[in-house]
């Protein structure tokens, strides 16, 4: 089933109305035209601010029980990942590597996280209830994204540059996700750099995993924010 975003225009300063309908769409393109368009159509930079700050201060880690069953389409997820593609990058290194989970690999990926974390943990410390949850995060998902980067062959900037971008990449992937009401949770255990994990991922020659983001719908009640005063962490010069 293939779906086409129509995103309508939205009111009380912020708020963003989205109605996604059943109408055919032959590629992912054809969704980055339709925003184009209303981009041209949509130029008051009020509106792009406060709905730009709407989706920032509402964007919450959302966590898999939370999840329902309706699955993300994949002309989302394709989306996502393309505004993933436009994180800043120094040097345009672009670092970023993505491996989508979904369908039955989400249980495979579950057994190995939970296989990983019973080798790890010693006896005294081994959690049956943590064992079960950790299988079923993936599972109770509609996609995971491994969030992994690709050093830059000739090492010209910092290891933690290409950490940032790919960062900040994920944030594209995960404000996107919110806007459309889609929650997501990265985690990031320590297992990620095990070898088990890299052949399952297929991580190639200077590539590792920083992590999973686990995405789904969701019923959770809203959160409201729970940051400190960004006063108390600002010094003026």
């Amino acid at each position: 089933m293939i779906y086409s975003i129509l995103l309508t225009k939205f009111t009380n300063f912020g708020l963003l109305n989205i109605c996604i309908k059943k109408i055919r769409v032959t590629t992912i393109s054809e969704i980055t035209e339709r925003l184009k368009f209303r981009n041209m159509n949509n130029n008051n930079p009020l509106e792009k601010g406060l709905l730009n700050t709407e989706i920032i201060r509402s964007r919450r880690s959302i966590f898999p029980h939370s999840y329902t069953d309706k699955k993300i389409p994949k002309a989302l997820i394709e989306e996502f990942l393309e505004n993933a593609n436009h994180a800043p990058t120094h040097r345009l290194t672009e670092p970023w590597r993505f491996k989508v989970i979904t369908g039955e690999k989400l249980g495979a990926l579950g057994d190995l996280l939970a296989s990983l974390y019973k080798e790890k943990v010693s006896e005294e410390k081994f959690s049956e209830m943590k064992y079960k949850k950790t299988a079923q995060k993936p599972r109770q998902s509609s996609h995971v994204i491994a969030i992994c980067m690709e050093r830059d062959a000739e090492e010209r900037i910092p290891e933690w540059e290409e950490i940032a971008a790919t960062s900040m990449a994920v944030q594209n992937i995960w404000l996107s996700a919110s806007a459309y009401g889609i929650g997501a949770y990265w985690s990031s255990p320590s297992i990620v750099s095990s070898l088990a994990c890299h052949h399952f991922l297929n991580l190639g020659k200077g590539q590792r995993c920083l992590g999973f983001l686990f995405m789904g719908y969701h019923k959770a009640p809203e959160q409201a924010s729970t940051r400190t005063p960004i006063q108390e962490k600002t010094e003026w010069l």
